[in-house]
C-alpha cells in the first residue's frame, strides 16, 4: 500500500468513527455543554469556544497521529502491513456489526466538567478538544476508533499519521456544528431528539465505512 492509500483508508475510517463518537457519553455532554445558550450563562462566546475546541482537536489529533506513525517508521518492512491492517478492520467490523460492540473494553475517563465554571471559554474548549481530538484517553464509542490509531501506526509515516489524526480530530470538532441552532432550552431539547433518532444510522455508517476500507485494502493484496 502507498502511504496516500494508508491517509484515504485511515481517514474514512477516522471520519466515521469520530462522528459514531457524538453519542458516547462524552460527545452528548459536549452537545449539552456547548452551546450558544449555554456559553451564554457562563458568559462565553460560542463561536471562541468551538474554535478553540477545533484548534485543540485538531492539533491533538494530529500530534497523536504523528508520534503512531513515526513508532511505526521504525518497524521493520513493509510487506507485512497491508495484512495487518485487513485483520485489524475485520476486527472492527465484527465488533462494530454485532453485539460485541457492548462488551469492547471502553476507557472510562471523560473530560472534567467542573472546567466549565472554572475557566474562560476558550481555556475549556481548547481542553477539551485536545483530549477528545487524541481519542483514546477518553470514553471510546466504537472498534473504528481502534482501527483509526492502528492504521496511524501501520501505515509507517508520521505525516500519513498526522493527517489522519487531523482529519479525525476536525471531524470531532465539526460534530459541535449542529449545536449552533441550541439557542434556548427548548430547541437544545429538540437537537438532542433529532440526535437520538440519527443515531442507528450512525451505527450503521460506521459499518459501510470499515466495509469500505476492508474492501480497498483487499483490492491492494488481491
Amino acid at each position: 500500500m502507498t502511504e496516500l492509500a494508508f491517509v484515504l483508508i485511515g481517514c474514512l475510517v477516522a471520519i466515521h468513527g469520530a462522528i459514531r463518537a457524538a453519542w458516547s457519553p462524552c460527545g452528548q455532554s459536549m452537545l449539552a455543554s456547548l452551546t450558544p445558550v449555554a456559553e451564554r450563562a457562563r458568559g462565553s462566546s460560542w463561536r471562541v469556544t468551538v474554535a478553540a475546541f477545533g484548534v485543540g482537536a485538531i492539533g491533538a489529533g494530529a500530534f497523536g497521529g504523528t508520534l503512531l506513525g513515526a513508532v511505526g517508521s521504525l518497524l521493520p518492512g513493509s510487506g507485512w502491513r497491508a495484512p495487518v491492517v485487513a485483520v485489524v478492520l475485520v476486527a472492527a467490523l465484527v465488533i462494530d456489526g454485532t453485539s460485541l460492540r457492548r462488551r469492547m473494553p471502553l476507557t472510562k475517563r471523560q473530560v472534567n466538567e467542573d472546567w466549565l465554571t472554572r475557566y474562560r471559554g476558550w481555556v475549556y474548549g481548547f481542553g477539551f478538544g485536545a483530549q477528545l481530538g487524541l481519542g483514546f484517553i477518553t470514553l471510546v464509542a466504537c472498534a473504528a476508533i481502534y482501527a483509526t490509531f492502528a492504521i496511524e501506526l501501520v501505515g509507517g509515516s508520521a505525516a500519513a499519521g498526522a493527517a489522519i489524526g487531523a482529519v479525525f480530530g476536525a471531524t470531532k470538532a465539526a460534530t459541535l456544528i449542529p449545536t449552533r441552532a441550541a439557542r434556548d432550552p427548548q430547541s437544545l431539547m429538540a437537537l438532542h431528539r433529532r440526535l437520538l433518532r440519527l443515531e442507528p444510522g450512525a451505527q450503521r455508517a460506521v459499518v459501510v465505512a470499515e466495509v469500505l476500507a476492508l474492501v480497498a485494502v483487499a483490492g491492494v493484496l488481491a
